[in-house]
């Protein structure tokens, strides 16, 4: 039994580490092959313009490798035996939560329009039983080798904690924001109750989050325009993290496109987490956390949250 945790049962090493080598699923195929499409939209979503990827003689991004051997949510059930069978006898014992915690990717050739993907996966560790903060589980190690046209592109490792939750502390104050010289001046129109947006002095440019230099045309030169504080949910996740002080999980991020065209990531408030869409026009507000902190928020607007606001 943990201390001060959630109850779970001891689980002997060597029948967990009897999974380690087992194939979680040999020669899978993409759904696709790789496709100028998916490349695109992948460059939209990271705000990456290399010219690289576009044009006729365009390679795939190297950090998409794992999205060409994704199934998408109608072909994932029963793919991965092992780790079906390794989830259920975890979740037995009580270590029903699950966190990703750090990936490894070695690209050995680039990847390009037309290529055809096919994958082998494996479980490559199971760790010994751990203590984190999140609670007491096994970090789990699975390894993808992904090719194209028979030939070995690159290599995927990925890993997560199985555990059971520590109990969690009592509610304390929200985590203070990092404010530095680079961002300083948007905190202090927060305080103001004013969202202010970095203007590049060289180019007009407008940028969010708040960098010292110009990603357009590197100037350092700049001032500030005031958002109207209208815009639209471009996307959003909910969060079903286990609580942390003064959070309340689940609740919903949103990625928010500002009526002047940059975005901000920020909670979306005013409808029940599950009710949150794309393209939902939201409203900015600013709301107080604690005592010592304020922050800005977007509230859905009427008309698109189905009159539940």
């Amino acid at each position: 039994m943990p201390y001060k945790g959630i109850p779970y049962k001891d689980i002997p090493y060597e029948e967990l580490r009897a999974f380690e080598g087992r194939t979680a699923e040999e020669t899978g195929h993409g759904k696709d092959p790789v496709n100028l499409p998916m490349i695109r939209h992948w460059c939209e979503a990271m705000g990456d313009t290399n010219p690289a990827y576009a044009g006729a003689d365009a390679v795939a991004p190297p950090t998409m490798l794992q999205a060409w051997t994704m199934g998408g949510l109608s072909a994932n059930g029963g793919r991965f035996v092992a780790h079906d069978e390794l989830f259920a006898l975890l979740d037995g014992a009580g270590y029903t939560s699950v966190v990703a915690t750090d990936c490894e990717q070695e690209y050995l050739r680039p990847l390009r329009p037309g290529d055809e993907i096919s994958f082998d996966a494996r479980i490559e560790s199971v760790s010994e039983r751990k203590t984190t903060k999140l609670g007491t589980g096994h970090f789990i190690t699975t390894r993808m080798d992904v090719h194209a046209g028979g030939e070995l592109a690159g290599t995927h490792l990925f890993r997560i904690l199985k555990y059971a939750p520590a109990r969690q502390k009592p509610q304390g104050k929200r985590p203070r924001p990092v404010v530095n010289r680079d961002n300083a001046g948007f905190w202090a129109g927060v305080a103001e109750h004013r969202l202010l947006i970095q203007r590049c002095g060289g180019c007009g440019t407008l940028r969010f989050p708040w960098l010292p230099g110009c990603n357009a045309c590197g100037s350092l030169v700049w001032d500030t325009v005031e958002s109207s504080g209208e815009g639209t949910v471009y996307s959003y996740v909910v969060m079903h993290h286990p609580p942390f002080p003064a959070f309340d999980p689940p609740y919903a991020v949103g990625l928010i496109e500002l009526a002047e065209g940059v975005r901000i990531i920020s909670n979306v408030t005013g409808v029940p987490y599950d009710k949150v869409r794309i393209g939902m026009p939201v409203r900015l507000e600013f709301r107080r956390v604690d005592a010592e902190l304020e922050i800005p928020v977007f509230r859905a607007v009427a008309d698109g949250a189905g009159g539940g606001v």
